[in-house]
């Protein structure tokens, strides 16, 4: 089905910010991965986007230990700041369309992001489609989050768009069977919830810089979710009450943009505490922006500061 068969096009147009250093980043991002990414195999894909990343990587902060590990049978890896101030952990889950990304891909940010919370962070290296379908991702999340809780931790969920729908089928999970109480937070950057392609944001921003909706409806085929399957899109649960604190950034110039807009509106009429920023100024994938944008800066700031008072 075409994007035109989808979505309202009369709003369609080429949005860009004008902040400089996010547009310097939108340049450096368009040598690594190109517009079209989606059109070529899923090796290329993979090739184009371990090179950006490979590009975005920074050095640990000192002192930073990390190691690799398994937990029930799913690769993770630990990250402990030389300070650690909780008991509690940060599980993170990677963005990447469910297509592409692993624990190197978001390696500097996970650390960072442990570093500014004084916590334990453990980053999940889930299986990738198309290879493996729905619902394999959240399985490999959930073995790891149960393992984490029937332990007796409390974890703060963690998730950048793909990883963000992740986080938020993980809190439903949780609450479903039973572990509710010990998911201290949601954090959800960028989430891809399941929104309607109907939706404002998916026509102005069908062609965003960073994801387009063509991408979006891609990655959906892709990964072969039900749209009613709760653990999959958040948006479609009915009942959210129960559900953790929530923290939601978007990005203005994302066609997921309404998702986190809708989700935080429907937090808050369940009761929950929810926290939504939105950056006027960012597009999708802004976290590798952080050293290179103000706005992604401040954003990630908000972002960490959201997180460590969760985890504290």
């Amino acid at each position: 089905m075409s994007r035109s068969d989808q979505v309202s096009s009369d709003l369609v147009y080429d949005p860009m910010p004008d902040e400089e250093g996010i547009r310097s980043f939108i340049t450096k991002c368009d040598g690594f991965f190109p517009p079209d990414a989606v059109a070529a195999g899923i090796d290329q894909q993979r090739k184009w986007y371990d090179a950006l990343c490979a590009e975005f990587t920074f050095p640990h902060p000192d002192g930073m230990g990390v190691e690799d590990d398994v937990i029930g049978d799913v690769p993770v890896r630990h990250y402990r700041p030389a300070m650690v101030t909780t008991n509690h952990k940060i599980v993170y889950m990677h963005g990447g369309g469910f297509v592409v990304g692993s624990r190197d891909s978001h390696d500097s940010i996970c650390a960072e992001i442990a570093q500014a919370a004084g916590a334990e962070l453990i980053a999940i290296d889930y299986r990738l489609a198309p290879e493996h379908v729905w619902p394999a991702q959240h399985d490999d999340c959930y073995r790891v989050a149960q393992s984490l809780l029937s332990a007796g931790r409390k974890l703060v969920l963690v998730g950048d768009s793909a990883g963000g729908m992740l986080a938020a089928g993980l809190a439903v999970r949780a609450r479903e069977e039973g572990f509710g109480d010990r998911i201290l937070g949601q954090v959800l950057i960028y989430p891809a919830l399941g929104g309607d392609l109907n939706w404002p944001s998916y026509g102005q921003m069908a062609n965003a810089p960073g994801l387009s909706t063509d991408d979006v409806i891609y990655y959906r085929d892709v990964l072969k979710a039900p749209m009613d399957d709760p653990f999959a899109h958040a948006l479609s649960v009915e009942d959210l009450r129960g559900l953790p604190p929530t923290y939601i950034t978007a990005a203005y110039f994302d066609p997921l943009r309404d998702d986190g807009r809708e989700f935080t509106a429907q937090l808050a009429r369940a009761g929950i505490d929810v926290q939504y920023r939105e950056e006027p100024q960012l597009i999708h994938g802004w976290l590798r922006a952080r050293h290179m944008s103000d706005a992604a800066k401040a954003g990630f700031s908000h972002l960490c500061a959201a997180i460590a008072q969760m985890v504290g």
